[in-house]
């Protein structure tokens, strides 16, 4: 029997490899003899540059970088292609996960990090990007990112603007004589698991902004400065980021990709299979197991599980998910391809609980489902 395990990380718990390991520890321990392939997967968000620099014989890189709020982090990024792409998180150089939870304020915080990173996989002479963009802490519409690879941001009294999002408000004019000229002969591609708009009800401040920390008067300010931003880039860039899907994505970085790296968003999950050759290796497989952290609404909308599933429906094999969480409807997501989700616990647990004995919690769960699984079908290979 052929079984490809594919998850996504369970958030605080284990990454997409570790949960991986877990599973097949779980299938060995019914099916011994089974053909067993791990594929720990990512849908652009954190975990991005692991999977795809793991799969692909890749090496890492650390860089230290402008961090959200200006202080300096340590971030890692990937090369593949025997060095000619990076892969990149923004999470890692402005991510919210870098910001204690006190001082979050996307009013303020920047994408500058982001663009140092570029600007290294530039230095390192690659000729294309894959750039994840979950988890911002940011709402600066790539500002930050653009100001770092040599763009300036005019306010009406001619004086170079130089922090967050909010102060956008004030922007007159972009002066892109500066922009590093590599950019213009290196492919961009960016994996995100939205498709907001930049602005308005469901645009990246209204949106994601108040999970950052921002106020409602910060949110609205937030909103106009970003919709200030999108009049300046395509008045002075020929970009109109209103009507580009996925703009709004991060806090809006997708928007400031697209207007200054010409960059093409996609959904992640669909560019991290296809770079790991997904439907090759689903090829003759028997089962296919995936899961993450949560399941819930958004998994329908270009999360892992979902995006496993819709193509292992297509070759007609069955699909498991695990999740710590199970919130979606399941009749949902067996509409989406899933055949059968569970939950791993094994009863009430707090939330410091399921996370720290999520590993064996996933373990235990799909020893019991290959159990079934082999009562099922009558497989004993």
């Amino acid at each position: 029997m052929r079984i490809l395990i594919a998850p996504d990380k369970f958030k605080n718990s284990m990454s997409a490899s570790e949960a991986a390991a877990m599973i097949a520890a779980g299938v060995k321990a019914v099916y011994p003899n089974a053909e067993i392939i791990k594929m720990p997967l990512s849908d652009g968000g954190e975990g991005l540059v692991d999977v795809l620099t793991g799969s692909r014989s890749g090496s890492l890189q650390h860089k230290i970088v402008t961090g959200p709020l200006g202080k300096p982090v340590n971030a890692c990024w990937g090369l593949i292609d025997h060095g000619k792409t990076a892969v990149l998180e923004m999470a890692e150089a402005s991510g919210l996960n870098l910001v204690p939870e006190s001082q979050r304020n996307p009013a303020l915080a920047s994408t500058d990090g982001t663009g140092e990173l570029i600007k290294a996989a530039l230095d390192k002479g690659c000729t294309k990007l894959i750039i994840g963009i979950g988890g911002s802490a940011t709402n600066d519409g790539g500002a930050g990112m653009a100001r770092a690879l040599g763009a300036v941001f005019i306010d009406r009294q001619g004086r170079s603007l130089s922090g967050g999002g909010a102060e956008l408000v004030e922007l007159e004019r972009i002066d892109i004589s500066g922009l590093d000229q590599r950019l213009r002969r290196v492919e961009t591609v960016v994996a995100s698991d939205v498709d907001n708009p930049l602005t308005g009800p469901q645009g990246a401040a209204y949106t994601y902004a108040p999970q950052k920390g921002a106020t409602p008067e910060v949110v609205e300010r937030l909103d106009r400065a970003l919709k200030r931003y999108s009049e300046v880039v395509k008045r002075d860039l020929g970009y109109d980021l209103e009507k580009a899907k996925g703009a709004g994505a991060a806090g809006g970085l997708g928007a400031g990709l697209i207007a200054f790296l010409d960059a093409k968003i996609q959904p992640g999950v669909n560019l991290v299979l296809d770079q790991m050759e997904f439907d090759s290796v689903l090829h003759n497989c028997n089962l296919v197991i995936t899961g993450e952290g949560k399941l819930d609404q958004q998994t329908v909308h270009g999360k892992v599980p979902v995006g496993v599933a819709r193509r292992a429906r297509e070759k007609k094999i069955p699909v498991l998910a695990l999740t710590g969480t199970l919130e979606a409807n399941p009749l949902t997501l067996h509409l989406e391809g899933i055949t059968a989700c569970f939950a791993i616990a094994d009863g009430p647990l707090s939330t410091e609980d399921s996370i720290k004995k999520g590993p064996e919690l996933l373990k235990n769960k799909t020893v019991q489902l290959m159990r079934l699984w082999k009562a099922a079908t009558g497989s004993m290979v």
